[in-house]
């Protein structure tokens, strides 16, 4: 049944290419109105090109959707408010917030340089928390409801090594969605966040002999790691149907769903008086070694 979101808006970031290009466009085609934002930079974050949102609108319209880019940084505050006004303007309301932008600056701890670190975090992190501040004062002032999806990623839940900026920005957006989640419920908003796996722009930059046989961005429509194998999860979670569910997150893959567990306690140690340095020597380990698995 199409029309799932039909009489919705969202702002949906990072929507020029990749991902984000794809939740745009089955968005639009299930009667969503759609703000495409893209600042159109390299993987890394240099540069800026008008074109991906562009043309990414431009495909909803000729498809018969209603689209409007937009070209700010998403993590400029005054670019993210612009972006919920521009969507006030153009129809009136606000459903839903899609965060997918994203850069890359892949370095090992011991080598990253505080511009990395800085970049990829202020991306990431800052750009999450710009649209959704914006968009929560509209949530709370309407009491109307509200859906935000947030992506965090494998490389933040499992711990890439050679992605700690990465990993830190994208596991910094499941505390943040999760935290929105218990602050925004009372207004009927709903966060969730979304860890996925398909081949993007973002993939390509893991050299070949760590790839494997996965296929390159070009070479996988069609396949399991199609980005549009990621889109079609995030209508039901935009839509009044995922009403019910909210500050959980979803791995998305292939034609994998996966529900991941929040973090809950695993054993606890209890003590009946302040510990001992040497108590802690003889307890630590018979209590909590069994449940330590070695990091790979």
């Amino acid at each position: 049944m199409a029309g799932r979101l039909e009489g919705k808006t969202a702002i949906i970031t990072g929507a020029g290419r990749g991902i984000g290009r794809e939740v745009a466009l089955l968005f639009a085609r299930e009667g969503c109105r759609v703000l495409v934002n893209d600042l159109g930079t390299s993987v890394a974050g240099e540069g800026a090109d008008a074109a991906p949102a562009a043309q990414t609108a431009a495909e909803i319209r000729a498809a018969g959707g209603e689209a409007v880019p937009h070209f700010g940084d998403v993590s400029e505050m005054d670019a993210a408010e612009d972006m919920v006004r521009k969507v006030l303007d153009e129809w009136g309301r606000l459903d839903i917030v899609v965060n997918t932008a994203g850069i890359l600056r892949d370095r090992m701890v011991f080598n990253m340089t505080e511009e990395e670190w800085d970049a990829v975090i202020r991306v990431h992190l800052r750009g999450t928390f710009a649209t959704t501040k914006f968009a929560s004062i509209v949530w709370r002032q309407a009491r109307e409801g509200g859906r935000l999806i947030n992506f965090t990623s494998g490389s933040g839940l499992f711990g890439a090594p050679g992605q700690p900026n990465y990993a830190a920005a994208k596991m910094g957006i499941w505390g943040f969605t999760l935290s929105c989640a218990r602050a925004l419920g009372r207004y009927g908003v709903t966060a969730n966040s979304i860890a996925p796996g398909a081949a993007t722009r973002m993939t390509d930059t893991v050299p070949q002999e760590r790839a494997g046989n996965r296929p390159r961005a070009e070479e996988a429509r069609g396949t399991e790691r199609d980005p549009a194998n990621i889109a079609p999860p995030l209508v039901y979670l935009a839509s009044d149907a995922g009403a019910w569910i909210t500050g959980r997150c979803f791995g998305i893959a292939g034609y994998r769903i996966t529900l991941y567990s929040n973090i809950a306690p695993q054993v606890v140690l209890q003590g009946a008086k302040p510990w001992t340095v040497d108590e802690l020597f003889e307890r630590m380990e018979p209590t909590f070694r069994q449940f330590v698995a070695p990091v790979q």
